[in-house]
Protein backbone atom coordinates (compact mmCIF):
# COMPACT_ATOMS: atom_id res chain seq x y z
CA UNK A 1 0.00 0.00 0.00
CA UNK A 2 1.00 3.38 -0.54
CA UNK A 3 0.29 4.20 2.85
CA UNK A 4 3.24 2.34 4.01
CA UNK A 5 5.54 5.08 3.04
CA UNK A 6 4.19 7.51 5.87
CA UNK A 7 5.35 4.71 8.50
CA UNK A 8 9.02 6.53 8.61
CA UNK A 9 6.98 10.23 9.50
CA UNK A 10 5.14 7.43 11.85
CA UNK A 11 8.09 5.95 13.90
CA UNK A 12 9.52 9.42 14.15
CA UNK A 13 6.09 10.27 15.99
CA UNK A 14 6.45 7.57 18.14
CA UNK A 15 9.83 8.13 18.86
CA UNK A 16 9.35 11.50 19.66
CA UNK A 17 6.57 10.78 22.14
CA UNK A 18 8.52 8.35 23.96
CA UNK A 19 11.92 10.93 23.94
CA UNK A 20 9.60 13.49 25.57
CA UNK A 21 8.34 11.32 28.24
CA UNK A 22 11.69 9.61 28.92
CA UNK A 23 13.65 12.82 29.04
CA UNK A 24 10.98 13.65 31.74
CA UNK A 25 11.09 10.79 33.59
CA UNK A 26 15.18 10.73 33.73
CA UNK A 27 14.78 14.24 35.33
CA UNK A 28 13.80 12.24 38.52
CA UNK A 29 16.36 9.74 38.66
CA UNK A 30 18.91 10.37 41.53
CA UNK A 31 21.36 7.93 40.16
CA UNK A 32 21.46 5.21 37.61
CA UNK A 33 20.16 2.37 39.66
CA UNK A 34 16.94 4.32 39.27
CA UNK A 35 16.77 2.62 35.84
CA UNK A 36 15.58 -0.24 36.75
CA UNK A 37 12.26 1.76 37.11
CA UNK A 38 12.21 2.47 33.58
CA UNK A 39 12.19 -1.30 32.90
CA UNK A 40 9.01 -1.63 35.32
CA UNK A 41 7.30 0.52 33.23
CA UNK A 42 8.10 -0.32 29.53
CA UNK A 43 8.33 -4.35 30.42
CA UNK A 44 4.60 -4.75 31.06
CA UNK A 45 3.86 -2.03 28.41
CA UNK A 46 5.43 -3.99 25.69
CA UNK A 47 3.51 -6.87 26.69
CA UNK A 48 0.40 -5.28 26.66
CA UNK A 49 0.55 -3.21 23.51
CA UNK A 50 -1.51 -5.56 21.22
CA UNK A 51 1.10 -6.44 19.07
CA UNK A 52 1.56 -10.06 19.94
CA UNK A 53 -2.12 -10.38 20.60
CA UNK A 54 -5.32 -9.18 19.29
CA UNK A 55 -7.05 -6.62 21.52
CA UNK A 56 -9.88 -8.77 21.65
CA UNK A 57 -8.25 -11.49 23.89
CA UNK A 58 -7.16 -9.49 26.86
CA UNK A 59 -10.30 -8.60 29.26
CA UNK A 60 -12.66 -5.82 29.20
CA UNK A 61 -10.99 -4.88 32.28
CA UNK A 62 -7.46 -5.03 30.52
CA UNK A 63 -8.48 -3.45 27.17
CA UNK A 64 -8.76 -0.71 28.83
CA UNK A 65 -5.67 -0.16 30.22
CA UNK A 66 -4.23 -1.48 26.80
CA UNK A 67 -6.01 1.68 24.78
CA UNK A 68 -4.51 4.53 27.45
CA UNK A 69 -0.61 2.58 26.65
CA UNK A 70 1.10 4.75 24.19
CA UNK A 71 3.11 1.94 22.70
CA UNK A 72 -0.90 0.44 21.75
CA UNK A 73 -1.49 3.75 19.31
CA UNK A 74 1.68 3.40 17.83
CA UNK A 75 1.13 -0.08 17.10
CA UNK A 76 -2.10 0.55 15.92
CA UNK A 77 -0.72 3.46 13.38
CA UNK A 78 2.33 1.20 12.11
CA UNK A 79 -0.25 -1.47 11.33
CA UNK A 80 -2.72 0.25 9.96
CA UNK A 81 -0.53 2.20 7.84
CA UNK A 82 1.46 -0.62 6.74
CA UNK A 83 -1.26 -2.97 5.76
CA UNK A 84 -3.39 -0.01 4.09
CA UNK A 85 -6.38 -0.18 6.96
CA UNK A 86 -6.39 3.59 7.25
CA UNK A 87 -9.29 5.12 9.59
CA UNK A 88 -10.11 7.60 11.16
CA UNK A 89 -9.03 6.34 14.70
CA UNK A 90 -4.86 6.46 13.36
CA UNK A 91 -5.46 10.56 13.43
CA UNK A 92 -6.93 9.85 17.09
CA UNK A 93 -3.61 8.05 18.07
CA UNK A 94 -1.49 10.61 16.20
CA UNK A 95 -2.97 12.98 17.79
CA UNK A 96 -2.31 11.28 21.49
CA UNK A 97 1.08 10.83 20.55
CA UNK A 98 1.57 14.32 19.65
CA UNK A 99 0.16 15.35 23.26
CA UNK A 100 2.06 12.77 24.85
CA UNK A 101 5.17 14.12 23.34
CA UNK A 102 4.16 17.87 23.98
CA UNK A 103 3.33 17.01 27.56
CA UNK A 104 6.91 15.31 28.01
CA UNK A 105 8.80 17.70 26.75
CA UNK A 106 7.12 20.75 28.62
CA UNK A 107 7.58 18.54 32.00
CA UNK A 108 11.16 17.89 30.96
CA UNK A 109 11.72 21.55 30.28
CA UNK A 110 10.04 22.79 33.28
CA UNK A 111 11.68 19.88 35.57
CA UNK A 112 15.20 21.36 34.10
CA UNK A 113 14.45 24.56 34.76
CA UNK A 114 13.38 24.13 38.31
CA UNK A 115 17.37 21.90 38.74
CA UNK A 116 19.21 24.73 37.21
CA UNK A 117 17.82 27.15 39.46
CA UNK A 118 18.28 24.76 42.43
Amino acid sequence: SWWALLALPACVLIGAAFAGVGMWATTYMRSWKDFEFITLVIQPMFLFSATFFPLAVYPDALQWVVKIMPLYHGVEIQRGLLLGDVHWGLVGSALYLLVLCGVGLWGASRRIATLLLT
